[in-house]
């Protein structure tokens, strides 16, 4: 048969195992193997050269506003990195969108509020943090006028940057802060916001500057392609626990005989999969790799609710603070 291979199997001559015969179910296919280090960075290094080639010409070949914002990118995004480095968070890694920005990525199976709300808070607030320390104390480092104007400016560009990550639009980090924080629990309010953040984001894009930046829709289609395959998702996971089997697991623990009983309902309900034919007999498809990733994606990750209403207050609190204390000392924002 083509493009596929026959895997053991006892069946009967009608494909159903008699009551006295026991199935053996073939093994289901390996997880994927971790990407090495060496594949992680070099697509890193890839999306960077990427960046700062379109950022030259966007930005008019002015190598130095190029280099000052992707250093504050770089800056920020380490942030996120370090925290989920520490937090044993795998395949780390930190890739960057042109003229858009850049996200540091992680696996972990196990999240936490309160991991995930420092990990999110480690990326802006060192760069608000430092900013205001430059443009307090710039006068004193350096007489020199150029030294000093650079300093103003790289200062403002990291308090303005930050700030701006920090709004409560979904997928900023302010957005996702909030998201972790209280609507985990609540998708209806989550999709709510979601929507909301969506609609700012097109009007941002198109009426929040001098003139429309359209590269910032990208975000808004990235956000409605995610909606509509969450929304896809949830139905294929109720197909699935509807049938009594348990998705609060990895990969790894699924037995064999789950395997090709959940690939079953997967194929009878998820339309790229029409042309696969069910178990028995039990062969691997063209597809196997397709019905894998889809079964892997439909894995629920435990979220802790390790966060106390008093933890909650102080994290919104600072947040708060970020963005009063850039007004408290001064710094002309004109992003307010």
């Amino acid at each position: 048969m083509e493009n596929h291979s026959e895997l053991p199997q006892e069946n009967n001559a009608g494909n159903e195992p008699s009551a006295e015969t026991p199935v053996i179910y073939p093994p289901k296919p390996p997880a994927e193997e971790p990407k090495s280090r060496a594949q992680v960075w070099l697509r890193s290094i890839s999306s960077l050269a990427l960046y700062l080639a379109i950022g030259y010409y966007f930005f008019n070949q002015n190598w130095t506003l190029v280099l000052v914002l992707t250093g504050v990118v770089v800056f920020h995004e380490l942030g996120h990195f370090l925290a989920m480095k520490f937090y044993n968070y795998t395949d780390l890694g930190i890739f960057f969108i042109p003229l858009v920005g850049a996200y540091a990525s992680g696996k972990k199976r196990e999240v936490s509020q309160l991991q995930s709300s420092i990990i999110l808070l480690a990326g802006p607030v060192p760069g608000i943090a430092i900013g205001m320390a430059l443009q307090l104390t710039g006068q004193y480092l350096t007489d020199d006028p150029y030294q000093l104007h650079l300093l103003n400016n790289i200062s403002w560009i990291l308090v303005f940057l930050n700030l701006l990550n920090m709004l409560p639009i979904y997928p900023l980090d302010g957005g996702q802060l909030l998201n972790r924080l209280f609507l985990d629990s609540s998708q209806v309010i989550s999709k709510i916001f979601l929507f909301l953040s969506i609609g700012l984001l097109v009007w941002f894009a198109l009426y929040g500057m001098d003139r429309p930046f359209y590269p910032l829709l990208v975000i808004p289609v990235f956000l409605l392609s995610r909606l509509v395959t969450d929304t896809h998702y949830d139905k294929l996971t109720k197909k699935v626990e509807d049938e009594g089997f348990d998705l609060n697991i990895t990969y790894e623990e699924i037995s064999d005989e789950d395997y090709w009983k959940i690939r079953n309902i997967l194929i009878r309900n998820h339309t790229s999969l029409k042309d696969v034919a069910e178990a028995p007999p039990y062969e691997y498809s063209h597809k196997e790799e397709q019905i894998k990733t889809l079964m892997q994606n439909l894995l629920q990750r435990t979220i802790l609710q390790d966060l106390s209403l008093t933890g909650k207050f102080i994290i919104i609190l600072l947040w708060v603070i970020c963005f009063a204390a850039p007004i408290l000392v001064g710094m002309p924002l004109r992003f307010f």
